[in-house]
């Protein structure tokens, strides 16, 4: 690998570079100051809003930069493109806007909401494999046919696209002491790190892995490129790359701080703060460095300025809708239990009556009189009631029992 590839103000003038040629492509996207997230953890907290830009993520920086610095190559087939749906939406709104065809290559489970989006920005789609890597298989056999591949992150032009997200935060905010950023394939991380440490040497640049596909964690503790493979699926699956590039993996090892683990759990849990706190609509990827604030795995010095960079918001709404409802349940904003009544008028009212007297709303009810394994003069009561935390719910299992009902969960 050359030395000159990884020098970090090679990567920042070629960032410079990026953004003139990008400007009327991509949109300068906020920084803002969260003072909830601030008090939370103790520092200054910062968020990059990049599931603001156009295709909400940023892989419209590097598929933009990418397809400028090629432009004279491309042929009448155009480029070709694999992803299951940031990197597949940012090259054929790229594409488009360079007036260049695209195809774009995206795996069998991809979701309607990406493949229409992936359409409406102008790509012709091509649905093929089962997983990410058969669709970029796929998309390699179609280069051969007169289109050119374009990487999703492990390319040099790519790279300083994406640095172009670090260019703009120290802009608006000199003294940045810690960045965290989410890492799949690698090509933010090395973007962003290598422009940062450029710009200040002090940084620190720490990258944030879903634990369930630890692809760069496992590289950086073998010090080799390593696959991993069965990983589940992740709520992050913009971020469930298994295996870094050649390069990207160069730019990480050599200008990352660390790179640590987000869990599912911390990861929903942050998509629903940015959402309840900030008003903020985060895909995973773009909520684990809220998930390793929450996580404790990396803490936060008083007084200092920290950068979480919101990656990208493309969730889909019926996952969403799941985040919310088990957010709420863990975070004792819903109870569920099962009751039995005595089969005779009044007796469901009564209960309804104990429940509006604590201060609980009714979601859901499910009276059913033909349970098996009960007497036939009882009846099973389902209830989902909205309630208003942890210590509530406790107080409604105290003050029922105390009435005399069996709750059940």
């Amino acid at each position: 690998m050359s030395d000159v590839t990884l020098c970090s103000e090679t990567v920042r003038q070629a960032a410079v570079q990026a953004r003139s040629a990008i400007c009327h492509t991509v949109i300068r996207t906020p920084l803002v100051h969260s003072p909830t997230f601030s008090r939370m953890f103790g520092g200054e907290i910062y968020l990059k809003l990049e599931n603001l830009q156009k295709t909400g993520s940023f892989k419209i920086r590097g598929a933009a930069h990418k397809l400028f610095k090629i432009r004279e190559q491309i042929g009448p087939g155009g480029v070709v493109a694999a992803s299951a749906g940031n990197h597949a939406q940012g090259v054929a709104l790229a594409a488009r806007h360079a007036g260049v065809a695209s195809t774009i290559v995206m795996p069998e489970w991809a979701s309607i909401s990406k493949q229409e989006a992936a359409r409406g920005y102008g790509g012709s789609l091509v649905i093929f494999g089962r997983n990410v890597e058969e669709s970029l298989q796929k998309a390699k056999e179609l280069a051969q046919e007169g289109r050119i591949f374009i990487h999703p992150f492990d390319d040099a032009d790519i790279i300083a696209g994406q640095g172009t997200v670090a260019l703009e935060m120290f802009e608006d905010l000199k003294d940045i002491d810690m960045i965290l950023v989410p890492v799949g394939g690698g090509g933010l991380i090395s973007g962003i790190a290598a422009v940062a440490k450029a710009i200040r040497p002090g940084v620190k640049v720490i990258g944030v892995q879903a634990a369930v596909c630890p692809s760069a964690v496992e590289s950086l503790r073998n010090g080799r490129l390593t696959k991993v493979t069965d990983a589940p699926v992740s709520v992050a699956d913009g971020i469930s790359v298994k295996q870094p590039g050649n390069l990207t993996f160069e730019f990480i090892r050599k200008y990352a701080d660390e790179v640590v683990l987000a869990g599912e759990d911390h990861i929903a849990a942050a998509i629903l703060m940015l959402l309840e706190r900030k008003k903020i609509l985060a895909e995973g990827a773009g909520a684990v460095p809220l998930a390793a604030l929450l996580n404790g795995s990396v803490p936060v010095l008083p007084g200092s300025r920290t950068v979480l960079v919101i990656s990208g918001g493309n969730l889909d709404s019926p996952l969403l809708g799941r985040i919310i409802s088990r957010g709420m349940v863990k975070n004792g904003r819903i109870m569920r239990f099962r009751v039995h009544l005595k089969d005779i008028p009044g007796s469901l009212s009564r209960l309804l009556g104990r429940i509006a007297d604590l201060k609980a709303n009714v979601l859901r009810i499910y009276h059913d009189r033909n349970v098996k394994g009960i007497p036939i003069n009882i009846s099973c009561v389902e209830l989902e009631l909205e309630t208003r935390s942890s210590d509530h719910i406790d107080e409604i299992h105290r003050e029922l029992q105390a009435a005399g009902y069996e709750i059940t969960e």
